[in-house]
């Protein structure tokens, strides 16, 4: 198996991974071809139904095969073959743990049906009682609305999961949300993810009685949450190389199948120029936005937060959120004594202390954006408030 790791191997998928051994792999993330007429340079995206879902039973009962029994499998894929190819994976043996839709803006128009704006992320496992899933890892978590909007003492400190539809919209920075109306540009009526709000228990109308390129962020959410530092994750369709790019960058081992030689030659150059703690590309972490819909009310809390230097400025959530996280990452930096920023950026241990810090501060981040929302706060202080801010370092 060590003779495969780190590099993407050109040709058939089906037998390279039938040359692998049997369950030497950890994660398995796959986005194969949908069968819509996509052209390809060597590969015709366009079979019969009927050889389209035998070609890829073939290539997932490969996947189950080299997968490790405690192992974990993602599949992309598009509506068309989506509940056909679920229904194939369960056949073989994969237990399906969610079904996850990857919501952006900017779909595929269509003519005479809704326009075409998501993807289907299928999280398959071998052994629905053994699987790697790091949720308590706070890079896998997200700021709760219990803590940032509503002030709610039951909200987690530490943040909470994702939800399964996640928004990477391009041009915009957030790769979550906290509620769907924050985004202006999601959910909209022409699209085919429709947004209508559950019936929670606080409502008045609860009656009681019945209850083709990867984005190298979505793909990071994945490897750090299903797999381990050096285990080995496979793509059995490397295309672009993001998968594997992602994987090198986290610190685990890749091993990847390409059918294009001209593509496997392109990822290979990619590949190699990744290095393990390099940081993945687009936006680490979300511009949390304001729902439109904040207007009426504002908390003797959320009024606190902003500060007198927010006194004059309007009841949004983003700005309410943007000045904790702003506070927070001041104090974890005061807490920490450091003497300088430029401490953060070249002495390792410094930057861990203020990294662990605003883990205890319940600040989801990566270590480069906390440093870098400091840096950034520093920059926008008067110097005179800049010295009796920091006086405490």
């Amino acid at each position: 198996m060590k003779s495969k790791l780190g590099m993407i191997h050109n040709g058939d998928c089906i037998e390279g991974m039938n040359a692998l051994p049997t369950g030497s792999v950890d994660l398995a993330f796959a986005d194969p071809p949908f069968n819509i007429g996509y052209k390809y340079d060597v590969y015709e995206d366009r079979m019969a139904a009927e050889d389209y879902l035998k070609w890829s039973r073939d290539w997932m009962t490969a996947t189950h095969r080299v997968l490790k029994p405690d192992g974990t499998f993602w599949l992309a894929i598009g509506d068309d073959f989506a509940a056909e190819l679920k229904i194939e994976a369960q056949k073989i043996g994969f237990h399906c743990r969610s079904w996850v839709i990857w919501y952006y803006t900017f779909g595929v128009n269509c003519k005479n049906k809704f326009t075409r704006s998501h993807t289907h992320l299928f999280h398959f496992v071998k052994d629905v009682e053994n699987f790697t899933f790091r949720s308590d890892d706070l890079q896998n978590r997200v700021p709760s609305a219990r803590m940032l909007v509503y002030n709610d003492k039951r909200g987690n400190p530490k943040g909470r999961l994702p939800d399964d539809t996640w928004i990477i919209p391009p041009e915009m920075t957030q790769t979550f949300t906290l509620r769907p109306q924050d985004l202006n540009e999601c959910y909209q009526a022409n699209e085919s993810d429709w947004y209508f709000p559950r019936v929670a228990g606080t409502f008045k109308e609860r009656a009681g009685f019945h209850g083709c390129q990867m984005p190298e962020q979505l793909l990071g959410r994945i490897v750090r949450t299903c797999s381990e530092e050096n285990e080995i994750v496979l793509d059995p369709f490397s295309g672009s190389a993001s998968t594997l790019v992602v994987a090198k960058k986290l610190n685990r081992q890749v091993v990847g199948f390409e059918l294009s030689e001209e593509y496997a030659k392109a990822g290979s150059v990619r590949l190699a120029e990744a290095a393990a703690g390099h940081e993945l590309t687009g936006a680490p972490e979300p511009t949390m936005s304001a729902p439109r819909t904040w207007q009426k009310k504002s908390t003797r809390s959320s009024k606190s937060i902003r500060g007198k230097s927010h006194d004059t400025a309007s009841d949004s959530l983003s700005e309410q959120i943007s000045v904790m996280i702003d506070r927070g990452v001041l104090s974890a930096y005061a807490e920490c004594r450091i003497a300088s920023l430029a401490e953060l950026t070249k002495d390792e241990e410094p930057r861990k202390r203020f990294v662990s810090a605003c883990r205890n501060l319940g600040i989801p981040g990566q270590s480069d954006f906390l440093v870098q929302r400091l840096q950034d706060v520093f920059d926008r202080l008067p110097a005179e408030q800049q010295r009796f801010e920091f006086s405490s370092a």
